[in-house]
């Protein structure tokens, strides 16, 4: 048996371990799958790039394998957990530790703004000034849609955010003109995503029904393309998408309820051809739309 191998049974073992002695069983539907891998684990920290200046919050801890990870490398943990008996549990695993808040809250209901200057009383000197932040967490699957819109369309945004997340979702959101989603127009618009690796079901105890992937998104403080409306923007690409596969023309005429004709010129104004289906179309395309719709002209 080799050292990685040892790592993931130990970690299983130690997994099974405090379900049974804290009398817990994962819960579908949370989406609770607990990571086994320490390999795993190595690669989140690296690919979140962790120093003592950071503050870190971190989604969904469950039994806070990742966590016992993030505080050996970050300034500073916010663990949000909607479980208030995993909760618990966590602050009794970690009540020693100096550099670690536990937040028993849906993070959907949570400002991060309110959330990490509500916990900045604790934190050390040198990160009381700090107005930066990343997202680091293993995702239930269920909510990283949400997650992803409340942390991307938040006035305090983080500057980087590592998830892991269902690999078809992860590919649909890196995904370039031709395979296009709303999802993918919406995380693009604010950031930059990339997937840094893959993660079999396996990997997890229960083992889900899917295999994961790390994503790390690097996040602007602005919209990546320059755009008259961000509210108008994503109007005229929910109207975009709301036939999928279909020629582009007559969904947004039905969604912007506007006359077909007029939609042809808009199209033409912004050198898109009325051929095209939304999955086409290029994060700058979209926006050169909304210029025109919204302003009247095209801003570059």
């Amino acid at each position: 048996m080799n050292e990685s191998t040892q790592l993931h049974y130990s970690l299983l073992s130690e997994t099974r371990r405090l379900l049974k002695q804290y009398g817990l069983r994962a819960k579908k539907g949370l989406g609770q799958h607990f990571l086994i891998n320490s390999g795993i684990l190595k690669h989140i920290i690296e690919a979140a790039e962790l120093s003592s200046s950071d503050i870190v919050l971190e989604v969904g801890p469950g039994l806070g394998v990742l966590t016992r990870e993030l505080v050996k490398s970050a300034g500073w943990v916010i663990a949000v957990e909607l479980d208030s008996h995993m909760a618990e549990i966590l602050k009794n695993l970690f009540a020693d530790l100096p550099n670690l808040s536990i937040i028993n809250r849906d993070i959907l209901e949570i400002d991060p703004f309110d959330l990490i200057n509500g916990e900045k009383a604790r934190f050390p000197a040198e990160l009381q000034s700090k107005q930066e932040y990343k997202v680091v967490a293993n995702l239930p699957y269920y909510i990283t849609g949400p997650v992803l819109r409340h942390f991307c369309e938040a006035k305090f945004k983080p500057g980087l955010m590592v998830i892991m997340v269902q690999k078809e979702v992860a590919q649909s959101i890196v995904a370039q003109p031709g395979e296009m989603s709303i999802l993918a127009v919406s995380v693009q618009f604010y950031g930059h995503p990339r997937i840094v690796g893959y993660v079999p079901a396996g990997n997890f105890y229960p083992a889900p029904k899917v295999d994961s992937a790390i994503l790390k998104i690097t996040l602007s403080p602005q919209p990546v393309v320059p755009v008259i409306s961000e509210k108008g923007f994503f109007r005229i690409v929910r109207a975009g998408f709301s036939s999928a596969r279909k020629q582009i023309v007559n969904p947004l005429a039905r969604g912007l309820e506007l006359p077909k004709q007029e939609v042809l010129s808009l199209l033409e104004k912004a050198g898109i051809s009325p051929q095209k289906r939304a999955e086409d179309l290029s994060l700058e395309e979209w926006a050169r739309l909304e210029r025109i719709i919204d302003g009247g002209t095209e801003s570059g």
